[in-house]
């Protein structure tokens, strides 16, 4: 597992999470508002960066006690499937970065793990359990469409032009460019198939989330200053909307 202070902080906060109370809020927040948001993106496009950029801005605007905000990427998520019983070595079968097909259908039949669709099933409904409590930032798995039901997601799709991303993934993994454009080419097809082969849906299309970011064009702080800004917006005139009348959500 990684070291990352981030990471820590943020499994100390799943270990604690569920049916622990909360008081004060910098920004009211009802006993049933529970924020979430999730980030798909394009591979290279910061989704980590701008994941560390939200958490001390959503602390100051939405954070209430007893509810700290954390963000799940790929390693984190994995270990709360493995604190739902889910071995660790399973983690190469997950969704978006999971291993061919084939390889996967051997394993089921030699009985090596469950069948895939049960995997990927366990992995939506940890992250619609979590969603449901809130105060949770996730990368990547769908979580856009897997908690699209739920009302108190924002939900965001990072973009940034090609030659950005191949730069930001030779500094990362130390590739070359012929590497590094490889393995983007390759996640950005297992990331689109997938939703498509699970949901229906093209991971492109805009109208799936409440904003698209350039981050080829934005910094990350500003970025962030932006998301926060627009929740904080919504929350407020959700609060303030007669029950009768439900805010509009993507």
């Amino acid at each position: 597992m990684s070291t990352h202070t981030y990471l820590d902080h943020g499994l100390a906060i799943l270990n604690t999470r569920i049916g622990v109370p909360g008081t004060g809020s910098s920004t009211p927040l009802s006993e049933t508002c529970h924020p979430f948001i999730t980030i798909s993106r394009e591979t290279g496009a910061g989704a980590t960066t701008l994941g560390q950029h939200l958490l001390p801005l959503l602390e100051a605007n939405l954070g209430k006690e007893g509810r700290n905000w954390t963000f799940l990427d790929k390693n984190l998520i994995t270990h709360a499937l493995t604190q739902n019983r889910l071995p660790e070595s399973l983690a190469k079968y997950l969704p978006e970065e999971r291993v061919s097909e084939i390889t996967g259908l051997i394993g089921e039949i030699v009985g090596l793990h469950p069948p895939l669709w049960e995997l990927e099933q366990r992995v939506s409904e940890a992250i619609f359990k979590l969603a449901r409590v809130g105060c949770v930032i996730f990368a990547g798995r769908a979580a856009h469409l897997v908690t699209r039901s739920l009302p108190d997601g924002f939900h965001l799709r990072l973009v940034a032009p090609r030659e950005i991303r191949v730069g930001r993934m030779q500094d990362r993994e130390h590739l070359s460019r012929v590497e590094a454009e490889r393995k983007i080419e390759d996640l950005d097809r297992a990331r689109r198939r997938y939703v498509l082969s699970n949901f229906g849906k093209d991971i492109d299309d805009p109208h799936t989330y409440d904003l698209v970011i350039n981050t080829g064009h934005i910094l990350p702080a500003t970025a962030a200053q932006l998301v926060v800004s627009a929740m904080v917006d919504r929350i407020r005139a959700a609060a303030a909307a007669p029950m009768s009348a439900p805010l509009a959500h993507a």
